[in-house]
């Protein structure tokens, strides 16, 4: 890594913050306090922009670099995060975002409490939501680490370990003076950023091979050292039994976890209508989708140009195989076109992470003092209280993710971002649906639902080789484990679902049939929505 490269990536990634920064002091001038401006942005935006913002919040370092690096080095194997990714938004598109935006105000808790019991609930909701949360940006941390470790040309731990704490320092930055309307712009900004950066080096890719796509794949498959089972499912998930059964639970997760993630939850209230919510999801599924159908072209060509031998020895997980690939599409390390291709992908990678980062510190800040603080608090407090708690759980947060993604900073960032999704499925989802669509739930089946879904699947990681017991674990000189899969998602979501079946059906209480009939109306007509 050059001196040059270093100084225009870091030059471009500059520019990024002050743009940024600039953002969120406009946004901080303009303000006027409520809680509907800093949770949701005045609910003044459209469409487009919405879908746009989603796509910024969605798209992140999991997708940018580590899918990318998967597919990379397992080939077919790792289009399985492409296909998970994706496939998520069906179920938000026809299940939740106009159902969430018509029943909630700012949080998952919102529309779960609107015909429970409340202050159990809530508790219940805003303690899965801050987990999930944190889980989510520990893999975003570990992508900044890994970004700065190739761009700064070492892989010492301090030059990670001050990345991962300048990241958190600018999304609590971002979050307590701009709110939810600074969130927004800097995710329109960064998707249309990504966008143009993915689509300039596909063509350059496809250029590269002439268009035959076949001898892309081809030239993938002879330098993986794998051959034809490079392009055959099998290579990562293949093996024994315990492998399929994580192939199976990976996909569960990652197909139902998008409609259980706070941060894209609360999205579908910056709009005005259920309509706009749901348009604005129509407009990020395009997005998303060709962004991840060039993501396969990209990690194939990794493999082709790059090699996986260079990518592990740049980065184990094959987090940084966008960025390499961007150097020698460029013209290689010593040309002018490898240092500004690859700074600019840097740059835009960096601008990935901190807009996701604000996105999530948003989302786990509101559920701390919207849900939290305000629900224990008595007499409950007021919004303007509620935003100054939220400011300072930011801070709180960001402390926690950077951490945590101290610790986890050798792990797949894809990977991470799987387990989060384990996490929002099993146990925010059971309880999204259960809510919306059943009609004799109760507010102890709303309760064991979350904590059914959320306490094994954090124990099941716990117990997983992800935290002991292979060279590969966090603590591999450790061996406590007794869960053969690395992804809970198979035993964790049947069981929230399970746990709040249970609940309702062993409940005493009898389900309140007109708060249901009226949320049900409000759910389905938009009548009564805030």
């Amino acid at each position: 890594m050059t001196g040059q490269h270093q100084t225009l990536a870091l030059l471009l990634f500059s520019a990024f913050i002050a743009v940024t920064l600039g953002i969120t002091t406009w946004v901080s001038r303009n303000r006027h306090g409520s809680a509907e401006e800093f949770y949701a942005g005045g609910r003044l935006f459209s469409p487009m922009e919405n879908g746009f913002a989603i796509s910024g919040d969605y798209l992140s370092a999991a997708s940018f670099l580590g899918v990318t690096g998967l597919i990379a080095l397992f080939g077919y194997d790792g289009l399985l995060y492409v296909v998970g990714f994706f496939v998520a938004w069906l179920v938000v598109l026809f299940l939740v975002a106009e159902l969430v935006r018509n029943c909630g105000r700012f949080t998952l808790a919102d529309v779960v409490a609107s015909r429970m019991s409340e202050r159990p609930v809530r508790i219940a909701a805003g303690t899965s939501s801050v987990t999930v949360s944190v889980l989510y940006l520990v893999a975003q941390m570990v992508g900044a680490g890994s970004l700065v470790s190739v761009l700064l040309g070492g892989t010492s731990a301090a030059a990670r370990a001050w990345t991962v704490i300048g990241v958190g320092a600018l999304m609590v930055i971002y979050v307590s003076l701009g709110g939810m309307r600074a969130t927004t712009w800097i995710q329109i900004v960064k998707a249309v950023l990504m966008m143009a950066g993915t689509i300039a080096l596909t063509v350059l890719t496809l250029l590269r091979f002439h268009g035959n796509v076949n001898a892309l794949l081809l030239t993938a498959a002879a330098r993986s050292g794998h051959g034809n089972a490079f392009l055959v499912p099998g290579l990562k998930y293949g093996g024994d039994w315990t492998a399929r059964f994580d192939f199976i639970s990976l996909g569960l997760a990652l197909v139902l976890g998008t409609a259980g993630l706070p941060h894209i939850l609360s999205r579908f209230y910056t709009v005005p209508t259920a309509r706009a919510a749901r348009r604005s999801v129509v407009w990020s599924i395009g997005l998303i989708g060709s962004f991840y159908l060039m993501t396969i072209v990209l990690g194939f060509a990794a493999a082709a140009i790059v090699g996986p031998e260079a990518l592990r020895k740049s980065n184990e997980a094959g987090n940084t195989a966008v960025p390499l690939l961007a150097l020698d599409l460029g013209g290689g390390p010593d040309s002018t076109g490898g240092t500004v291709l690859f700074a600019i992908v840097a740059a835009v990678a960096f601008a990935t992470i901190l807009a996701v980062v604000a996105g999530i510190t948003l989302a786990s800040s509101a559920s701390v003092a919207h849900d939290l603080y305000a629900t224990l608090r008595r007499p409950r407090a007021a919004p303007r209280s509620e935003v100054t708690i939220a400011r300072v759980a930011a801070v709180g947060i960001g402390l926690v993710a950077i951490a945590l993604g101290l610790v986890a900073r050798n792990l797949n960032v894809a990977f991470l971002v799987g387990l989060a999704f384990a996490v929002a499925a099993s146990a925010n989802l059971p309880v999204l649906l259960y809510s919306l669509f059943w009609r004799g739930f109760t507010t102890r089946g709303a309760v064991w639902a979350v904590y059914g879904g959320l306490v094994p699947s954090l124990v099941l990681v716990l117990l997983s080789p992800v935290v002991s017991g292979s060279p590969d674990s966090l603590f591999p000189g450790l061996d406590f484990q007794f869960f053969p899969l690395q992804n809970p998602g198979l035993i964790s979501i049947p069981l929230g679902f399970l746990a709040g079946w249970l609940g309702t059906v062993t409940s005493a209480d009898l389900p309140d049939q007109a708060k249901h009939a009226e949320t049900e109306v409000r759910a389905l007509t938009g009548a009564g929505a805030v």
